[in-house]
Order: structure tokens, then sequence, then C-alpha cells
């Protein structure tokens, strides 16, 4: 596992977390307008993303990601996104989160695996802040520091050698091996089955500085070219046009790490897991256990212990938003593979249940913060991040 690849994941995630919020918030101030009602602004739009802009690159964050460190689990990471969503005035609802991490978890998987050699993973970092720029473009301050943190991030990652870069993308590929999630958008496109796992191209432009497919030659003692024959190479390859630019502004090339969701619908971002995946997924955890399964417990425990629990009623003033609305997606009927397959069939989930199922944890949390004479865990991978955002 390398130690550098928990800034790469947090900042591409990240950015596909503020692609989405973006696209949704917009298309509920949208639906509020046609229905004369009060809802979201334009202002808090813009609010919402700022905040989280400001949380994710903020000079504290950016410092405590930047230090060498093994990647988090995904409760962990989870956690961290989460406190990065809820950084402003906006409070999702555990469906709307869950959906919400999907989401960000298949877009970014998408990316590595199309990703044509691994340098081009700092290209895709490159066109997620990029376009977070744009989002803040109104406000100097959030552009200085965006700025600030891409220097960072190329200082580190650009001397590295095209090994220790395909390190980094084994580690992440790793991460979502068994992420199998299916999303609209992609399933409209025609590049993820309905069973989940995407469908590669064998076909388009090479890797830069490589050559075409379809040619073998021979060399003799001296270097000199003695023989060629061509071959089938399977698909319609062609050259790479250009490197893409590492600077902090310039051509990257790649449209890899793009906003997807600018010309898209609400329907776009809907997910539905697949049970068959899930329960293989599920039974693959119990008969390997994960042996960072105590350093899990011992961080859920720590944050249930010392995390404040927020109040059903939102008392600290945040607005709740519920970005993906169950009740239109029943009424679409979702994607399904057909009534002969039910494994591959879509999970509603009920946002009520999830209501009610939240409402007890919360009672079981409070009921653990009256104990006071439980002595504190030792620190554990991720709470220092998590500690030092509940202080942004």
């Amino acid at each position: 596992m390398s130690l550098r690849t928990l800034p790469l994941l947090v900042l591409n995630m990240g950015g596909e977390m503020l692609y989405i919020l973006d696209q949704r918030l917009r298309a509920q101030h949208e639906t509020d307008d046609k229905t004369q009602r009060g809802g979201w602004s334009e202002d808090d739009r813009k609010r919402v993303l700022n905040d989280i802009v400001r949380s994710m690159f903020s000079k504290a964050f950016m410092e405590e990601l930047m230090k060498p460190q093994g990647l988090y689990s995904q409760r962990a990471l989870r956690c961290v996104l989460t406190r990065l969503a809820h950084t402003s005035i906006m409070r999702l609802n555990p469906a709307s989160m869950d959906r919400l991490y999907d989401l960000m978890m298949m877009a970014f998987k998408y990316q590595l695996l199309l990703c044509p050699r691994p340098r081009d993973l700092l290209l895709i970092t490159c066109n997620h802040v990029d376009a977070v720029r744009d989002m803040v473009k109104d406000s100097p301050c959030l552009i200085n520091q965006i700025n600030d943190a891409q220097r960072q991030i190329l200082e580190m990652y650009t001397p590295l050698s095209d090994g220790e870069l395909q390190f980094i993308r084994q580690t992440l590929l790793s991460l979502f091996q068994d992420v199998h999630v299916r999303v609209s958008i992609f399933l409209k496109e025609k590049i993820q089955n309905p069973d989940g796992r995407f469908v590669l191209p064998t076909s388009g432009p090479v890797p830069h500085g490589s050559d075409v497919p379809g040619l073998i030659r021979w060399f003799n003692s001296r270097g000199r070219e003695v023989r060629r024959r061509e071959f089938p190479s399977g698909g319609c390859y062609c050259s790479s046009l250009r490197e893409g630019s590492f600077d902090v502004a310039g051509d990257r090339v790649t449209r890899l790490g793009t906003n997807m969701y600018c010309t898209t619908s609400s329907e776009d971002t809907r997910t539905s897991d697949s049970s068959k995946n899930t329960c293989k997924t599920k039974q693959q955890a119990s008969v390997h256990p994960n042996p960072l399964a105590k350093e899990e417990l011992n961080l859920l425990a720590k944050l249930m212990g010392g995390m404040e629990v927020w109040n059903l009623a939102s008392a600290d003033g945040g607005v709740k938003v519920n970005l993906f609305l169950s009740e239109q997606e029943e009424d679409d009927g979702g994607i399904s593979s057909g009534g002969d397959e039910p494994a591959f069939g879509v999970i509603n989930i009920q946002a009520t249940q999830d209501h009610q199922v939240n409402t007890e944890l919360t009672r079981i949390a409070e009921e653990l913060l009256v104990q006071q004479d439980q002595p504190e865990l030792p620190s554990n991978k991720g709470d220092d991040l998590l500690a030092m955002m509940d202080e942004l």
C-alpha cells in the first residue's frame, strides 16, 4: 500500500461530490422556482459550495492530508467526506449521503480504469481542481487557497516515477475492487453492465509516448531494424496528440475528471446496488475477516464517544436536504434488468425507514454519551484528521 495515496483519493472524490451537489442544488432551485415555493436560492447554492471548498482546501486540512499515511478504510473515508459535506448549512439525510457516496466512488473508479498511464492520474486530479476553482471564481480568497493546494500536490507527485504512480493507482483500484453500484448515467451510455461492472473500450488514443499496436519490429545487435511484420490489433487505435499540462493552469488534454453532470438530468444521478454483488461482498468479508477491523471499531467508538451528536431538530441551524427523492425514483421505476433476473433489480431505499433507524441510533448514542467513566481509547488512523475537521 502506498503512503501517498490519500491526498489524491480525497481531492478526486471531493471534486466528484461538489459536481453532484452543484447539479442537484441547481435542479432543486429550478423545481422550487417552478412550484413558486420557498426553497434553495442561488445564493444558498453558492454558499454551500464555498463553505465546502473552504474546508477541503484549508491549510490545516491539507497539511494533515499530505502527511505520509496508510489508506483509510471505507468507513473512515466516508466519515471524512460526510464531515466535508456538512461543513456548510446543508445537512444530508442518510439516504442521500449513501447515494452521494456511491456516485462519488463509481465515478472515480471509472476514471481510474480508463486512465491510459499512471501519470495521467495527476491530470485527472488537476481537472477536478480546475473545475472546483471555476465553481468559486467569484471568491479570490478561495482561488488562492486552491492554487496553493494544487501547487503542493504537483510538487509532491510530479517527481515520482511511473512505477510509484502505478503503485498509487493499484492501491486505489484495490479500494474499489468489490464496489459495483449501478449508476443511471453509466447504464444509459452503455459503459456499465446490469451487474454494475464497467465496459472498457478496446479502441481510442494510446498513452502519450506509446506506439500504436499492430507492428512487430526486429533489430540486430547494432540496433538496426532488420525486419517488421504487421498484425491485427483487435481495435481501432490512434496516436496521442500531445501530453497534458501538469502546471497549475493549462490544457489537461484528457476529459477524465471533468464534470459529467453539467448537462444531465436528476434521473442520471440515481444509483442502485446489485444484490448479487452485495451478498457476494458480504460473504467474502465474513470468510476473510478484515485485519483492520479492530482499528475500525476503535475509531467508531472514538467518534461516538467524542463527537457531538447532531440533533434531529437541526439545532445548529443547518438546512436538511434530500438530494435524491425516493418517491420520484419509485414512480420512475428505476433501471432494472427485467423480471426474469431478480438479482439485478433496483433496491429502493426507504427514506422513512432510514429516518426511524437514524432516530434510534441517535438515542443510543446519546445514552452512550452519558457514561463518562470509560477511559479514552487510544488514537487511531484518521482520528487526527476528523478531530481537526471538527474545529473548522
